[in-house]
């Protein structure tokens, strides 16, 4: 077990440990709320907020094209759009990732097409001179986009999210436990990784076997990849048959929570936690506040799980 980084804090096995547990971890959730407001009104964090409106919500179809065409694709634009905007441009012989982009033009009120489509169809409205009418949606056709990872030039602001410190063997502790928790676990190797710029997923193991998989891509930072490692763990004891869309936000939330708590008393720094959960609900931190008991009792479980394996 790597060294506490609170020397006041060792939840021995005494009567009061349960006590001392709850109160500290509570303790720890404040500071990581205090955090995450810290994190949100940070010069850093606005960076990156603003360079992130300017990135275009794209439609569930659209999401489905970008992802079958680039699965690694984290942030796409058009070509103008990262030339003008983010003074980056698309490298030499890239392909286009083809979206539905909207037409609108002026709309027929009635029929609802363009003035071209109007002037062709068997409808007789002719109220208002089609320079007058209101613009709307008329159809789609196809556009180019690129990934950030196909683009070149000024470097975009990004967040420093990982945990930092001696890991020990924690790493091995983690993985070692997922018999305990009833998890497969696997680090695979940096390039074999398969899922973009995610650090880890949780996925059930197969169509037979219910069992959660969790799976963390290997890096040199021991201390991140532990972190990680729990923050998928806590999905895959919080989460694991929840399929929520709307819910993401506050699973991440809680997950990472959890990767906090367990990290800090693992002796990691996991303030970079902070930036993670603005990043995921920066409207409201007292999210993680009040998710307080589902938070607490995961971080238990899993140091339970490592103070056994000492």
């Amino acid at each position: 077990m790597a060294t506490t980084s609170d020397s006041s804090v060792s939840f021995d096995q005494t009567d009061t440990r349960s006590d001392e547990m709850n109160s500290t971890i509570e303790q720890w959730i404040d500071d990581l709320v205090a955090g995450v407001d810290d994190a949100q009104a940070s010069a850093e964090f606005q960076e990156w907020l603003d360079v992130q409106s300017r990135f275009h919500d794209y439609s569930y179809r659209n999401t489905l094209l970008i992802k079958r065409q680039c699965p690694e694709a984290t942030r796409v634009a058009g070509y103008r759009t990262w030339q003008e905007e983010f003074d980056r441009h698309v490298t030499e012989g890239e392909s286009a990732i083809w979206i539905w982009a909207p037409i609108i033009t002026k709309q027929c009120p009635e029929c609802e097409n363009s003035p071209s489509y109007h002037e062709n169809s068997d409808c007789e409205y002719d109220e208002t001179p089609s320079e007058e009418w209101s613009e709307g949606l008329v159809g789609f056709k196809p556009a180019p986009v690129f990934d950030v990872s196909q683009t070149e030039g000024e470097p975009l602001p990004d967040l420093d999210t990982e945990a930092t410190g001696d890991a020990g063997d924690l790493v091995e502790q983690l993985t070692a436990a997922g018999d305990d928790l009833g998890v497969t676990v696997r680090i695979v190797p940096a390039q074999e990784w398969t899922h973009g710029e995610a650090k880890g997923i949780c996925e059930q193991l197969s169509l037979v076997d219910m069992q959660p998989r969790v799976e963390v891509r290997d890096r040199e930072n021991d201390a991140d990849l532990a972190r990680t490692l729990i923050h998928e763990y806590a999905h895959a004891l919080l989460h694991f048959d929840v399929d929520d869309d709307t819910e993401r936000a506050k699973r991440e939330v809680e997950a990472e929570a959890v990767a906090y708590v367990v990290g800090r008393y693992c002796g990691l720094d996991t303030s970079g936690s902070a930036f993670y959960l603005a990043a995921w609900e920066s409207d409201d931190p007292e999210i993680v506040r009040n998710r307080l008991d589902r938070i607490s009792s995961t971080a238990e479980e899993l140091i339970d799980v490592l103070e056994d394996a000492v």
